[in-house]
């Protein structure tokens, strides 16, 4: 089956879609929310121009690649950009990674759910993967709930090739 390049699916309350270098300004808002630093890490993403040359390099190449990689979730109601999600495929990693971040004003509303949701069930379906994994630092109770929430299961702790923080590993097969 072939995947379009840059495919838009929809929830009940969200449109999501492949992030395009229009979202930079957007994206460098969300990867320097306090959650995203103290979570994720700081990607010096601190320009709109960065955060486009950052669409360029890290997110379209794979988008291109596979058919899937970040993705920009708007909410319908408003058109407001809420988050991201999307499958990222890691270096070190079994499985692709499923991830997710989002302002803080839209956390607790599931809104996060609702798009991870609709990723996993896009992961096992018109992907075709098998196997979904999720990493996360040990302190984000938000995302160990989430991601037990959509059905992974914790394995290990884990180290990402070249990074000393220790992460947690979850997974789901199909």
């Amino acid at each position: 089956m072939k995947i379009s390049k840059d495919p838009t699916y929809e929830t009940e309350r969200l449109i999501i879609r492949p992030t395009t270098v229009e979202d930079a300004p957007f994206i460098r808002e969300v990867m320097n929310t306090e959650g995203w630093l103290k979570n994720i890490g700081d990607r010096k993403v601190y320009t709109n121009e960065a955060a486009a040359n950052y669409i360029k390099e890290k997110i379209r190449p794979q988008q291109e690649r596979l058919g899937y990689s970040n993705n920009t979730v708007i909410r319908k109601s408003d058109g407001a950009k809420m988050g991201s999600c999307g499958l990222y495929d890691r270096e070190g990693l079994e499985g692709v990674d499923i991830g997710f971040a989002f302002l803080p004003e839209y956390g607790g509303k599931g809104y996060a759910f609702e798009a991870a949701n609709k990723i996993k069930e896009l992961a096992f379906g018109s992907f075709g993967l098998s196997i979904i994994s999720g990493i996360t630092i040990e302190a984000n109770m938000p995302s160990r709930k989430l991601l037990e929430k959509l059905g992974l299961k914790f394995i290990k702790y884990m180290h990402l090739p070249n990074d000393e923080e220790e992460l947690m590993f979850y997974q789901i097969r199909k």
